[in-house]
């Protein structure tokens, strides 16, 4: 059995993600989340900016997680 290995993952350099959280955090948070963009909307907050590769996503993740915010949605643009 073979497993097919996914590889357009951030091949050529970071990929743009955006995360929205349920509440507000306020832009002082801003040096936690390293390069990205905090805004809010509709009560929400959405972080936005580049992301390396994948553990650097799932490293954004956890802290979120580590906030205690419940996570609506990640998604990226490319």
């Amino acid at each position: 059995m073979s497993y097919a290995h996914q590889t357009d993952i951030c091949q050529e350099g970071p990929t743009t993600y955006q995360i929205r959280i349920r509440g507000c955090l306020g832009c002082e948070w801003a040096a936690w989340f390293s390069d990205m963009t905090i805004t809010e909307a509709d009560g929400d907050t959405i972080l936005t900016g580049p992301v390396v590769d994948q553990a650097a996503l799932y490293g954004l993740l956890r802290r979120v997680r580590d906030l205690g915010m419940p996570l609506i949605s990640v998604s990226c643009e490319r």
